[in-house]
């Protein structure tokens, strides 16, 4: 999970496997896959940073992989 923050200030925890799309407008909009949208105070970048700092620590996307086969 990465922690957000709502428009309203209170904390969000938010699977980030299920983000589909986010847009700036002015408030940042997530799209997750089921359709629904999430409005954060959070920027764009900062969510990227939340998003790669997740799977870094879950190593399900190693950051040395280089895509050979050895």
């Amino acid at each position: 999970m990465i922690k957000l923050t709502k428009l309203n200030q209170e904390p969000l925890y938010l699977n980030p496997m299920i983000i589909e799309s986010i847009e700036t407008t002015p408030d940042t909009v997530i799209v997750l896959t089921n359709g629904k949208t999430v409005v954060v105070s959070d920027s764009v970048e900062q969510i990227i940073d939340e998003v790669v700092a997740f799977y870094s620590k879950c190593q399900m996307f190693p950051l040395n992989y280089s895509g050979q086969n050895k």
